[in-house]
């Protein structure tokens, strides 16, 4: 049977949540990353933003150059987080078969829905209007037989797009388009091809199967299928997170020790809350410095025993911060990560809860339904920078990944 694959993605996600809560903010061109003169990156910039040149990735500087009319916001983490859920929901409501790729983005694979819902187009239509109407949110769709064609589909024609990939015409959708837009091909790989002279799809298509293996090795055979619109990868329904994490841009470079342990143990908390969420436990820490001039460090180290507690991810944290630490050096960022994670099921088979499990409950419902910034530590009152935000819950993208 062929398949029908969606891959559905929100158009310029965090801006637009920021507009779909400020209408005042319509038909101008939003920023989110930072307030304006801050040191941070862009997160994501609406489309009238990009018209500037503005893209995520890009630091908030570099934006304000580019577009010194630009309404700069610090963004909303929380929100986004919860309307991605309400929008995963919907997209559950049409088929079991839902792998998230971000936030903002997701394959559907509808093939056994189809006797219910229609083929994939009326799907489509049918998901992009509840995703409006229940949402308040614009979303591009693509259809094909496969994941690669769906989501070439939907960046193709964005925002609100609905494409629609016939099954047998995946090699022909695909060949007039830049080499760039194929899954594996960066800017080495295509610098590659176009010394071969292949700058499209379809040229690469037709390249000799060995030229490819002789230039890329095994790499070189997956270029040659998905060239042709081949592509038998399953749509595969959420996966636990392979790391948790958060990491923070300070407003000004710090160096002194005492405020960056500070902003580990805010780090580390967040951190343990979300494992929790997620009923995972960490077997190892890793911390991210980023000194000023850009140099980037990380470094890990193991825990004595898997945790889901911030106490001892901040010990591992402090110890990682005390070796890694360059004295008389600023750090512009820093991040705490959760890694080597396990089902926390496995490590309290035999483990009644403790006080402390307890009280971390009571202060992740807390949390949970008055925000993050409900309950804190005494220690923390003073250290707490809003610009934080987190990640690692979903497969990392490239710097473009919110179109």
């Amino acid at each position: 049977m062929t398949r029908t694959i969606l891959h559905a993605d929100l158009d310029a996600f965090y801006a637009s949540v920021e507009v779909l809560d400020d209408p005042s903010l319509r038909g101008k061109p939003v920023i989110v990353g930072g307030d304006r003169g801050t040191r941070g990156v862009v997160m994501a910039a609406s489309y009238e933003a990009r018209k500037f040149g503005v893209h995520s990735a890009m630091p908030i500087r570099t934006a304000v150059s580019l577009c010194p009319t630009g309404v700069f916001l610090p963004g909303h983490p929380d929100r986004y987080r919860d309307l991605s859920a309400q929008v995963m929901r919907i997209f559950a409501s049409y088929t079991p078969l839902v792998e998230p790729i971000s936030l903002d983005e997701a394959f559907l694979d509808v093939t056994a829905s189809r006797e219910v819902f229609g083929d994939g187009e009326t799907i489509g239509r049918a998901l992009k209007q509840r995703v409006l109407d229940e949402a308040g949110l614009v979303v591009s769709v693509g259809v094909a037989p496969n994941k690669l064609c769906a989501k070439v589909a939907s960046d193709l024609r964005k925002p609100d797009a609905l494409v629609v990939v016939p099954p047998g015409e995946e090699a022909t959708f695909l060949a007039p388009l830049p080499v760039s837009r194929l899954w594996g091909v960066g800017p080495q790989s295509r610098q590659a091809l176009a010394d071969y002279g292949v700058t499209t799809i379809g040229q690469l298509a037709v390249l000799p199967d060995g030229t490819l293996r002789r230039r890329f090795g095994s790499h070189g055979h997956d270029l040659a299928l998905r060239a042709r619109g081949i592509d038998p990868a399953p749509v595969v329904p959420w996966q636990a997170p392979k790391s948790i994490g958060h990491e923070l841009t300070f407003e000004r470079d710090v160096d002194d020790p005492a405020r960056l342990e500070a902003t580990l143990l805010d780090l580390a908390e967040s951190v343990a809350s979300r494992l929790r969420n997620h009923h995972m436990a960490a077997g190892a820490v890793q911390l991210k410095l980023r000194y000023e001039g850009f140099e980037t460090l990380t470094r890990q180290m193991r825990v004595p025993l898997q945790t889901r507690e911030s106490e001892p991810i901040y010990a591992a944290g402090v110890a990682l911060l005390r070796k890694t630490l360059v004295r008389d050096r600023a750090v512009r960022l820093i991040g705490l990560t959760a890694i080597h994670l396990t089902d926390v099921q496995q490590l309290t088979l035999f483990d009644a809860p403790d006080k402390t499990d307890r009280i971390t409950r009571s202060i992740d419902a807390v949390r949970e339904r008055f925000g993050e910034k409900a309950i804190t530590r005494a220690r923390l009152v003073g250290h707490r920078d809003r610009r934080r935000f987190g990640f690692g819950e979903k497969p990392e993208l490239p710097p473009d990944a919110d179109p």
